[in-house]
């Protein structure tokens, strides 16, 4: 699949969301409901990934991402 092809993919997910939920969830909410969506169309996702961060010269920690667009 192409870069634009993924692309479409995921923004069209995210506005499936958006037309049926609408405005005023916490963004949890919206992670579930697009990684259902994702899944839906035959992606794996792995949510809430740990990963370390650094920022200058201050190392902050681990930090949770979302990661993992795959088919």
């Amino acid at each position: 699949m192409s870069e634009n092809e993924l692309s479409f993919e995921i923004i069209g997910a995210a506005i499936e969301v958006h037309r049926i939920v609408g405005p005023g969830l916490l963004e949890s909410g919206y992670e579930e409901c697009l990684c259902y969506e994702l899944r839906q169309k035959g992606f794996q996702i792995d949510q809430q990934l740990w990963l370390p961060m650094r920022y200058k010269e201050v190392k902050e920690g681990i930090h949770r991402i979302v990661l993992g667009l795959e088919e």
